[in-house]
């Protein structure tokens, strides 16, 4: 039987001290897909429609970086240290080619080993994320922080104002995404510990402060990339996403609509067939 990601095993390998917890499944051929995990989030806050969806075309490896979860040491507190933490666990699984792909912090962390790794990494997915220095990324936004500031009374309705629009239809996926995101009950992370969240805070703040010329580093993005996001992101705004995409020389850029940070968790299947579709073009 093939793994899937209700299935896939926790794995482990070490490297610089650090045991990484991963999953790997999907089809064995060709260059594997490295997913970079969201702000405090784990191998289990992927959507499994998205996972499941991308390996029936490639291998998808899931892992918790340095301090995350499963995985032993501290999280970095610059998106430089979670970088090389994450180029460390590729290598450690002796493999010479990856596409990489980065959603929201995992996104900033995808930048950063595409540039310190360019001849590692073939093709760059870039999903709700944005540049250094990008607009509004120097502190949490308003938006965010009122989402993550407000209490609720089930805890997984906090990302349905952090990945989905206030509108009918979105709140209606996001509702979805939740019973999905719950899926896997054997073997699922534990949350992250109290540590994770101030030191990937203060990355994140060091990462969005104002400097000269911020977006010059983009150009040493050599990879092609595909920059994907929702219409309407809050959490990082969109026009971040057009900054990446007007300043990497070979990048393209798909908005959904009516979407907020969570876009491809509101559209699964869509944002699949465009991310396979880059993946495979030659």
């Amino acid at each position: 039987m093939t793994n899937t990601h209700q299935t896939a095993p926790t794995q482990y390998v070490e490297a610089n001290g650090i045991k990484f917890a991963y999953r790997r499944f999907g089809k064995p051929e060709g260059v594997p897909l490295v997913l970079n995990m969201h702000f405090t989030g784990t191998m289990d806050h992927w959507d499994p429609l998205v996972t499941d969806g991308l390996a029936k075309g490639r291998e998808v490896i899931l892992f918790n970086n340095a301090g995350i979860s499963s995985t032993s040491g501290e999280v970095p507190t610059t998106i430089e240290g979670m970088a090389a933490d994450g180029v460390s666990f590729i290598k450690a699984l002796g493999l010479k080619k990856v596409d990489v792909l980065g959603f929201s912090l995992g996104g900033l962390v995808a930048q950063e080993i595409a540039l310190a790794e360019p001849d590692l990494v073939r093709k760059l997915i870039l999903v709700g994320t944005g540049p250094r220095s990008g607009e509004g990324m120097a502190t949490l936004t308003p938006e965010a922080q009122a989402v993550f500031g407000a209490a609720y009374e089930n805890p997984d309705d906090l990302w349905l104002g952090v990945f989905f629009t206030p509108s009918e239809n979105s709140q209606a996926a996001g509702r979805e995404f939740l019973k999905r995101f719950r899926l896997r009950s054997e073997g699922r992370d534990p949350e992250v510990n109290e540590k994770v969240a101030p030191a990937q805070i203060e990355a994140l703040g060091k990462w969005g402060a104002p400097r000269e010329n911020p977006y010059d580093y983009l150009k040493a993005i050599k990879q092609p990339t595909l920059v994907v996001n929702g219409g309407t992101d809050v959490i990082i705004y969109s026009v971040n996403s057009y900054i990446l995409q007007q300043n990497i020389p070979d990048a393209q850029l798909i908005l959904y609509p009516d979407s907020n940070h969570g876009s491809q968790y509101q559209y699964p299947e869509l944002f699949v067939t465009h991310v396979s579709t880059f993946l495979d073009a030659a």
